[in-house]
């Protein structure tokens, strides 16, 4: 067997994004200087999970990290997808952090995937696992995924700081190839839908922030209509927290959503001390704030919000062969 060529990377920047296209691509990467400088040097505890989880859905996949974890060295297998796979996500980022290179990568599988993901499903750092089931998913199929097996159940949720939610994410594969499309017009807003949850909280706090969200929105168009999704038990995780979810449909069919989930915040993240924990937001400011965003994410324009679709879509139209060693993703990479 003849040296390994290894692209060298240096930082810990767009680290999925360079594992994502290292994998689709079949090119060894050599990542050095991660966080070298840092307080906490090296991979962070959610970054070695995802290299788990890209070992568990792949085949001949190797990684190989030192001593300081300031260095990586990462040889992708073959994308096996399959079907019973679970993965433990931890509960440093949220299932949605694991959810957007998963979903490409669940694309161009030799096998459909499907997966059960367990962790948080909610938080206020990354998209939730309502905005993939809502916005994200239903854009895929304007790429030419098939819809039948492109699915996400929540089975409970999770919030931190301890989590305990759980999903099961089946992704469908792409027979031939991904459909190019020209997707310009945004179109007008014809519809407005959302989900409110709580775990372990009073369910009042659901009907508080959609009384909120309504309170602005009615007063824009009269198609809005929020669901509400509350948990109590085993489905409710282990910590208290509540959200929402918005999503607008256009006229030309595309998403535009904006999320966020309040929780009692952990006392460390990612090896950092965070301030004390404050006091919940009122559900009334959190419903008013997320439409406030939603409502920005529209103003900006475009066929996809950034919170909605922005990892997934952009990977998606970097997925071809003039990419793939043109200045995408290897500027002022060097070859070993």
């Amino acid at each position: 067997m003849g040296k390994i060529s290894y692209m060298r990377l240096k930082g810990s920047q767009n680290l999925r994004l360079r594992l994502l296209l290292s994998t689709l691509s079949s090119t060894p990467i050599l990542i050095e200087d991660i966080r070298a400088d840092a307080t906490w040097p090296g991979l962070l505890s959610h970054e070695v999970s995802l290299l788990r989880l890209l070992e568990k859905v792949s085949d001949d996949c190797h990684v190989e990290i030192n001593e300081t974890g300031t260095k990586l060295k990462y040889k992708p297998g073959i994308v096996m997808g399959g079907r019973n796979l679970v993965h433990d996500c931890g509960v440093s980022r949220s299932i949605g952090y694991f959810l957007e290179p998963l979903i490409v990568l669940g694309l161009f599988g030799k096998k459909p995937l499907t997966i059960r993901l367990n962790g948080i499903t909610n938080d206020s750092k990354d998209p939730s696992v309502d905005t993939f089931k809502s916005a994200t998913l239903p854009m895929l199929k304007r790429f030419g995924v098939p819809p039948e097996g492109l699915e996400l159940k929540i089975e409970s949720r999770g919030v931190p700081p301890h989590g305990g939610g759980e999903i099961i994410l089946s992704i469908p594969i792409v027979q031939d190839s991904l459909k190019a499309i020209s997707w310009i017009d945004e179109g007008m807003v014809k519809r407005i839908r959302g989900i409110s949850f709580s775990t372990r909280v009073s369910v009042q706090f659901e009907n508080t922030m959609i009384h909120a969200a309504r309170g602005i929105l009615n007063h824009l168009l009269p198609d809005v209509y929020i669901f509400t999704d509350h948990k109590a038990g085993p489905q409710a995780g282990k910590s208290p927290g509540y959200g929402i979810t918005l999503v607008a449909e256009t006229t030309s069919g595309c998403f535009i959503s904006a999320d966020t989930a309040v929780s009692y915040a952990s006392g460390k993240e990612d090896g950092m001390d965070d301030e004390e924990n404050k006091e919940l937001s009122p559900p009334e400011d959190v419903g008013e704030q997320i439409t406030s965003m939603l409502l920005g994410e529209i103003e900006q324009g475009g066929c996809g919000g950034f919170n909605s679709s922005g990892f997934v879509v952009s990977s998606l139209c970097t997925v071809s062969p003039r990419c793939f060693k043109g200045s995408c993703w290897t500027a002022g990479a060097t070859w070993n």
